[in-house]
């Protein structure tokens, strides 16, 4: 089957939608039906950085996914689509757009792609439910940071136990007399 020849907007717009899939770590697709201009603006703004959302025609984004090589999304690609592009943190995109459907049940989630990944619903929920990688690297220093200190203790008290240790030994061999 010889593929189809677009007009050179419509060509601009797959090449731009490409390169977004290209440069995503992640993408996650809605459907916006019956949300207002300033309901989309909201949204946008609780996405947080690095995440792009975009309204764009499913036969345009679904070329430009297949362009990418992202594969396993064409039957996601029904009704009013938009992608929410995430080159940040996906776990923020994720919290965002959970919290914004959850107020507003015109936002519908459909589904989306990780690192090559192809995600459900449930998933993206259970995503948006990790605390942020800022969170969790903090949670790890602060582990890391317990551990030397605990470390340290054990290390100190050993040479402290060590010197009464000694000490006792000197005073038992000048109380015999040797």
């Amino acid at each position: 089957m010889a593929e189809r020849e677009y007009p050179a907007d419509k060509q601009s717009a797959i090449a731009d939608l490409t390169e977004r899939f290209s440069n995503s770590s992640a993408a996650v697709l809605t459907e916006y039906r019956g949300l207002t201009v300033e309901e989309l603006q909201e949204l946008r703004r609780s996405l947080g950085e690095g995440a792009n959302y975009r309204v764009a025609k499913n036969t345009l984004a679904k070329r430009a996914a297949n362009q990418a090589g992202v594969s396993g999304l064409d039957d996601l690609f029904t009704g009013p689509t938009a992608i929410t592009f995430i080159e940040g943190d996906p776990v923020e995109a994720a919290k965002g757009l959970k919290a914004f459907a959850k107020a507003h049940e015109a936002l519908v989630v459909k589904g989306g792609v990780m690192d090559g990944n192809v995600l459900t619903v449930e998933e993206i929920t259970k995503l948006a439910d990790l605390e942020s990688r800022e969170v969790l690297l903090a949670k790890l220093a602060g582990a890391l940071q317990a551990t030397a200190q605990k470390t340290a203790g054990v290390l100190a008290a050993s040479a402290s136990q060590v010197a009464r240790l000694g000490a006792a030994l000197q005073e038992k061999k000048a109380a015999s007399g040797e």
